[in-house]
Protein backbone atom coordinates (compact mmCIF):
# COMPACT_ATOMS: atom_id res chain seq x y z
CA UNK A 1 0.00 0.00 0.00
CA UNK A 2 1.52 3.65 -1.34
CA UNK A 3 1.19 6.47 1.09
CA UNK A 4 -1.36 9.10 0.39
CA UNK A 5 0.60 12.42 -0.84
CA UNK A 6 0.01 15.39 1.53
CA UNK A 7 -2.36 17.73 0.40
CA UNK A 8 -1.00 21.20 -0.77
CA UNK A 9 -2.82 24.04 1.37
CA UNK A 10 -3.73 27.57 0.59
CA UNK A 11 -3.62 29.53 3.64
CA UNK A 12 -1.13 29.20 6.48
CA UNK A 13 -4.47 28.38 8.66
CA UNK A 14 -5.72 25.16 6.61
CA UNK A 15 -1.49 24.51 6.73
CA UNK A 16 -1.79 24.40 10.57
CA UNK A 17 -4.77 22.36 10.11
CA UNK A 18 -3.09 19.88 8.24
CA UNK A 19 -0.37 20.24 10.56
CA UNK A 20 -2.83 19.83 13.62
CA UNK A 21 -4.71 16.53 12.16
CA UNK A 22 -1.30 14.60 10.71
CA UNK A 23 0.39 14.91 14.71
CA UNK A 24 -3.06 13.97 15.83
CA UNK A 25 -2.87 10.37 13.42
CA UNK A 26 0.78 9.71 14.50
CA UNK A 27 0.06 9.96 18.53
CA UNK A 28 -3.20 7.66 17.75
CA UNK A 29 -1.19 5.55 15.71
CA UNK A 30 1.89 5.22 18.13
CA UNK A 31 -0.82 4.58 20.62
CA UNK A 32 -2.45 1.32 18.62
CA UNK A 33 1.14 0.08 18.49
CA UNK A 34 1.86 0.55 22.00
CA UNK A 35 -1.57 -1.32 23.41
CA UNK A 36 -0.50 -4.88 24.38
CA UNK A 37 -2.90 -7.35 25.79
CA UNK A 38 -1.14 -6.90 29.24
CA UNK A 39 -2.21 -3.62 29.21
CA UNK A 40 -5.75 -4.07 27.64
CA UNK A 41 -5.84 -6.82 30.54
CA UNK A 42 -5.51 -4.07 33.29
CA UNK A 43 -9.08 -2.24 32.04
CA UNK A 44 -11.88 -3.03 34.85
CA UNK A 45 -13.97 -5.69 34.09
CA UNK A 46 -17.64 -4.63 33.51
CA UNK A 47 -19.70 -5.91 36.91
CA UNK A 48 -23.12 -7.33 34.98
CA UNK A 49 -26.35 -8.15 36.71
CA UNK A 50 -27.18 -12.03 36.46
CA UNK A 51 -29.64 -13.12 33.81
CA UNK A 52 -31.03 -15.86 35.63
CA UNK A 53 -32.56 -15.59 39.63
CA UNK A 54 -32.93 -18.83 40.96
CA UNK A 55 -33.32 -18.91 44.24
CA UNK A 56 -31.37 -21.80 46.33
CA UNK A 57 -34.72 -23.69 46.65
CA UNK A 58 -35.59 -23.47 43.02
CA UNK A 59 -31.56 -25.02 42.33
CA UNK A 60 -32.55 -27.79 45.39
CA UNK A 61 -35.96 -28.60 43.60
CA UNK A 62 -34.46 -28.46 39.76
CA UNK A 63 -32.86 -31.62 38.27
CA UNK A 64 -29.17 -32.14 38.75
CA UNK A 65 -27.71 -31.56 34.68
CA UNK A 66 -24.57 -33.08 34.44
CA UNK A 67 -22.64 -32.26 31.23
CA UNK A 68 -20.57 -34.50 29.16
CA UNK A 69 -18.23 -33.74 26.00
CA UNK A 70 -20.68 -34.22 22.81
CA UNK A 71 -16.95 -35.09 20.50
CA UNK A 72 -13.51 -35.52 21.85
CA UNK A 73 -10.73 -35.07 19.27
CA UNK A 74 -7.51 -37.25 20.59
CA UNK A 75 -3.85 -36.38 20.97
CA UNK A 76 -1.17 -37.21 18.74
CA UNK A 77 1.89 -40.08 19.97
CA UNK A 78 4.21 -37.87 20.87
CA UNK A 79 1.70 -35.72 23.17
CA UNK A 80 2.10 -36.90 26.77
CA UNK A 81 0.95 -35.61 29.68
CA UNK A 82 3.38 -33.97 32.04
CA UNK A 83 3.22 -36.15 35.32
CA UNK A 84 4.36 -32.03 37.42
CA UNK A 85 0.62 -31.31 36.42
CA UNK A 86 -1.22 -34.45 38.12
CA UNK A 87 -2.35 -32.20 41.28
CA UNK A 88 -3.83 -29.22 38.80
CA UNK A 89 -5.58 -31.44 36.53
CA UNK A 90 -7.39 -33.83 39.18
CA UNK A 91 -8.20 -30.29 40.95
CA UNK A 92 -9.37 -29.09 37.42
CA UNK A 93 -11.34 -31.75 36.74
CA UNK A 94 -13.78 -31.74 39.76
CA UNK A 95 -17.20 -31.04 38.97
CA UNK A 96 -19.05 -28.01 39.86
CA UNK A 97 -22.03 -26.54 39.82
CA UNK A 98 -22.39 -23.13 38.12
CA UNK A 99 -25.06 -21.14 35.88
CA UNK A 100 -23.71 -20.08 31.71
CA UNK A 101 -24.87 -16.87 30.68
CA UNK A 102 -24.09 -15.80 27.48
CA UNK A 103 -24.06 -11.91 27.02
CA UNK A 104 -24.00 -11.57 23.87
CA UNK A 105 -26.90 -14.06 22.83
CA UNK A 106 -29.24 -13.43 25.59
CA UNK A 107 -30.06 -17.73 26.28
CA UNK A 108 -28.27 -18.69 23.41
CA UNK A 109 -26.23 -22.59 24.25
CA UNK A 110 -23.06 -22.19 24.25
CA UNK A 111 -20.74 -24.32 22.03
CA UNK A 112 -17.19 -24.18 23.54
CA UNK A 113 -13.69 -26.33 23.04
CA UNK A 114 -11.63 -27.43 26.04
CA UNK A 115 -8.03 -28.58 26.01
CA UNK A 116 -6.81 -27.52 29.39
CA UNK A 117 -3.32 -29.76 29.40
CA UNK A 118 -0.93 -30.59 26.92
CA UNK A 119 -1.85 -34.33 26.16
CA UNK A 120 -5.45 -34.11 27.05
CA UNK A 121 -7.90 -34.62 24.03
CA UNK A 122 -9.86 -31.96 22.92
CA UNK A 123 -13.33 -31.87 23.75
CA UNK A 124 -16.53 -30.30 22.83
CA UNK A 125 -19.20 -28.90 25.47
CA UNK A 126 -22.50 -27.57 24.69
CA UNK A 127 -23.56 -25.59 27.72
CA UNK A 128 -27.06 -24.53 27.91
CA UNK A 129 -27.71 -21.12 29.42
CA UNK A 130 -29.50 -19.88 32.45
CA UNK A 131 -29.79 -23.09 33.77
CA UNK A 132 -28.12 -24.88 37.20
CA UNK A 133 -25.55 -27.47 35.75
CA UNK A 134 -22.42 -29.57 36.93
CA UNK A 135 -19.39 -29.72 34.72
CA UNK A 136 -15.70 -29.74 35.07
CA UNK A 137 -13.94 -26.05 36.70
CA UNK A 138 -11.47 -26.24 34.05
CA UNK A 139 -14.94 -25.85 31.77
CA UNK A 140 -16.81 -22.89 33.73
CA UNK A 141 -13.07 -21.24 34.06
CA UNK A 142 -12.71 -21.17 30.30
CA UNK A 143 -15.93 -19.95 29.91
CA UNK A 144 -15.80 -16.99 32.41
CA UNK A 145 -12.32 -16.11 30.25
CA UNK A 146 -14.13 -15.18 27.20
CA UNK A 147 -14.19 -11.25 27.24
CA UNK A 148 -13.21 -8.34 24.91
CA UNK A 149 -12.10 -5.09 25.11
CA UNK A 150 -13.75 -2.33 24.13
CA UNK A 151 -11.56 0.51 22.85
CA UNK A 152 -12.53 4.89 23.27
CA UNK A 153 -11.14 7.40 21.97
CA UNK A 154 -10.30 10.13 25.14
CA UNK A 155 -10.00 13.96 24.18
CA UNK A 156 -7.05 14.94 26.52
CA UNK A 157 -3.50 16.33 25.71
CA UNK A 158 -1.25 14.02 24.39
CA UNK A 159 1.37 16.12 23.24
CA UNK A 160 2.36 19.35 21.82
CA UNK A 161 4.99 21.94 20.66
CA UNK A 162 5.44 25.73 20.58
CA UNK A 163 2.70 25.98 18.24
CA UNK A 164 -0.33 23.95 19.47
CA UNK A 165 -1.15 21.12 21.86
CA UNK A 166 -2.10 18.00 20.19
CA UNK A 167 -5.64 16.00 21.57
CA UNK A 168 -6.95 12.92 21.36
CA UNK A 169 -5.77 9.67 22.78
CA UNK A 170 -7.04 5.88 22.72
CA UNK A 171 -7.32 3.97 25.46
CA UNK A 172 -8.87 0.66 26.47
CA UNK A 173 -12.36 1.54 28.85
CA UNK A 174 -13.52 -1.83 30.28
CA UNK A 175 -12.86 -5.33 29.67
CA UNK A 176 -16.56 -6.93 28.62
CA UNK A 177 -17.70 -10.70 29.45
CA UNK A 178 -19.19 -12.39 26.79
CA UNK A 179 -19.85 -15.17 28.80
CA UNK A 180 -20.02 -16.10 32.18
CA UNK A 181 -20.58 -19.14 34.80
CA UNK A 182 -21.43 -18.13 37.81
CA UNK A 183 -20.70 -20.17 40.89
CA UNK A 184 -24.40 -21.75 42.27
CA UNK A 185 -23.44 -22.34 45.76
CA UNK A 186 -20.78 -19.95 48.04
CA UNK A 187 -19.12 -22.75 49.97
CA UNK A 188 -15.59 -20.87 49.04
CA UNK A 189 -14.24 -25.13 49.51
CA UNK A 190 -15.50 -25.50 46.16
CA UNK A 191 -14.57 -22.42 43.96
CA UNK A 192 -11.21 -21.20 44.19
CA UNK A 193 -11.19 -17.59 46.29
CA UNK A 194 -13.87 -15.52 46.40
CA UNK A 195 -14.44 -15.10 42.59
CA UNK A 196 -15.64 -18.53 42.47
CA UNK A 197 -13.38 -20.16 39.99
Amino acid sequence: MTEAKRPKASTSLAEQEINKAEAQFQAFDKEVKEMTLDRMNQAPKLETEPQTKLSQSDIAKSRDIYLKPVKTIGCGPKDKFNEKFRADYEFQKEYVQFIAENNEIIGEEIDIWTRPFGGMPAEEWKVPCNKAVWGPRYLAEQISRKVYHRLVMKDQVTGGDHTAQYYGSMSVDTTIPRLEARPVSSRKSVFVGAGGF
